[in-house]
């Protein structure tokens, strides 16, 4: 019915431009005729359109149901393809299940006849060690009889034993367990003292090549200093002017610089004593001075003092730059170098302290060279290791530990303040680099001519070395020879055997590590000797 309606209102939209047109032409021919006629021509055409209109609605209602027909049959033949398709998808699908199904039920079925077997396998085995387990039990029921039956004849054996023997069971333990820990002991001696021995050769080889290396590349000249110094007059007359009326000269001289001068019967000479060699220093230059200007009187010695105080300030300050420089250390604070340069005016034993810094510090940085340590911790820490030393006349203190507050002061490396720090064993050392300092401040201290050592003193070492030797029970009689650095021990041998001697010698070493203060090292050497004295008749 929608469909016969839209046809229809098609047609007469098309047609009714025609109607309009006609009956505008027939109003042109006549409007009162031809309006009649044109009715009748109005009617006979709409008649004729509408009955048009309706055949060709009636055609188009029969292709599409001839259309719709089609469509349908296609759409049926479309559905049983797809029906089929399927139907076959279904059932190879299903054709491949029921095969999986059949190979998991024989694989489920072979499982079940492994598992089977196992068991008919595992009831033999357990009927076996059942079999086992009864045998075991008569094995053991038959080693407990036979222990017993041991049991007996060992008690029996060890009555018999004691009674041959007359000594109890814990008597005999004690004996044995004796001499076995002697052989132990023996044994662990030999031992130790074969790898000591080894380690010892290997490391002192190795040991001798870089410090005779580090020595040879650092042959340095060595002079003794001494706490006064001397200064030439050009004539005896000089004498009585430095000394001038009533001595004002020679007590401002003194007042000043804090020195001792001695004007004895000494020809041209004047001595200047004083324990502080920068004082030294400063009171010989001013006498040269005054000498030498030819004006001596307290205003003129004042002044001279003072002028020649600046001049030493500033020579210290470049003698520590220079030290710093020498040795290639950089980055030292300034209150440090002053204190650097003062160790120029400072000896020890005889030895000028800076020069035996500089040394040190050569040598040290060689030795970590050789050893692959740092080089720089090791030259600088040599450089510094003194350092105390600069003011230890004013501060209370040894200068190790001055040493060290100084170094934290001016904020130094760790590194470098633990081996100022154990530089002369006050402390363990930690690190390689402290170990390396200290080897060269021994090596620079004990060089031949380095330092002086009074006579008493020497002598008083000596026989303090001797003496812990002496203290060990066993020992026959000790020499100090090599002006104190071996100590040769004789032992008594029906007292001391030779396993014994290794002990000794570690013992012996040790309490002279902790009681006695000595540069360098010090050998230990303990000899044992039997002889066997027989005179034919």
């Amino acid at each position: 019915m929608e469909f016969n309606m839209n046809c229809l209102n098609f047609l007469l939209g098309v047609d009714a431009g025609i109607v309009v047109l006609i009956s505008v032409l027939f109003a042109l021919a006549g409007i009162g005729g031809g309006i009649g006629i044109g009715i009748l021509i109005y009617k006979a055409y709409t008649k004729k359109t509408v009955g048009g209109v309706k055949d060709e609605c009636e055609r188009m209602k029969r292709e599409a149901r001839e259309e719709s027909k089609t469509y349908l049959k296609e759409a049926k033949i479309e559905a049983k393809e797809e029906q089929h398709r399927l139907r076959k998808e279904f059932e190879r699908e299903s054709k491949e299940q029921k095969a999986e199904i059949a190979r998991n039920e024989q694989r489920v079925a072979q499982r079940e006849d492994q598992l089977v077997k196992r068991e008919l396998a595992i009831d033999k085995k357990s009927d076996a060690v059942d079999e086992k387990k009864k045998q075991l039990e008569d094995k053991e029921k038959e080693l407990e009889n036979i222990e017993q039956e041991l049991q007996s004849a060992h008690s029996k054996m060890l009555e018999e034993l004691e009674k041959v023997a007359k000594l109890t069971q814990d008597e005999a333990k004690d004996i044995l367990m004796n001499e076995l820990i002697d052989d132990v002991k023996k044994y662990a001696a030999v031992t130790a003292k074969e790898i000591e021995q080894k380690a010892k050769d290997e490391a002192e080889k190795k040991a001798k090549n870089i410090v005779g290396m580090a020595i040879q590349r650092c042959a340095a000249d060595h002079a003794s200093e001494i706490a006064v110094s001397v200064v030439q007059l050009p004539n005896e007359d000089m004498k009585g002017r430095l000394i001038g009326r009533v001595g004002r000269n020679i007590r401002a001289i003194e007042n000043s610089t804090g020195v001792d001068l001695i004007i004895d019967d000494t020809p041209d000479v004047v001595t200047v004593s004083g324990f502080d060699p920068v004082r030294r220093e400063i009171a010989k230059l001013t006498i040269e001075r005054l000498v030498a200007d030819g004006r001596i009187h307290p205003a003129k010695i004042e002044e001279t003092v003072e002028k020649v105080k600046r001049e030493i300030e500033q020579q210290m300050k470049e003698a520590g730059e220079n030290a710093a420089f020498d040795a290639n250390v950089y980055g030292l604070h300034p209150e440090i170098i002053k204190l650097l340069g003062r160790l120029k005016y400072r000896t020890s034993y005889g030895q000028n302290v800076l020069n035996h810094s500089l040394e040190v510090s050569y040598l040290a940085g060689m030795m970590a060279a050789e050893l692959g340590a740092d080089v720089k911790i090791a030259k600088r820490a040599g450089l510094l290791h003194d350092i105390g030393k600069a003011v230890d006349h004013e501060v209370e203190g040894t200068h190790v530990s001055i040493g060290v507050e100084i170094a934290k002061k001016f904020k130094e490396q760790r590194a470098v303040i633990h081996a100022i720090e154990a530089h002369h064993g006050d402390v363990e050392p930690t690190t390689l680099e402290a170990i390396i300092v200290q080897a060269a401040d021994a090596i620079s201290g004990a060089r031949p001519g380095a330092r002086r050592e009074s006579l008493e003193n020497y002598v008083k070492r000596l026989e303090k070395l001797e003496g812990v030797a002496n203290s060990f029970e066993g020992v026959e009689q000790s020499y100090a020879i090599q002006a104190g650095r071996e100590i040769r021990v004789i032992v008594k041998p029906e007292v001391i055997d030779d396993e014994a001697t290794t002990f000794m010698a570690k013992d012996i070493a040790k309490k002279i590590e902790a009681e006695l203060e000595y540069p360098g090292q010090i050998k230990v050497n303990v000899i044992r000797e039997v002889r066997q004295v027989e005179y034919a008749k």
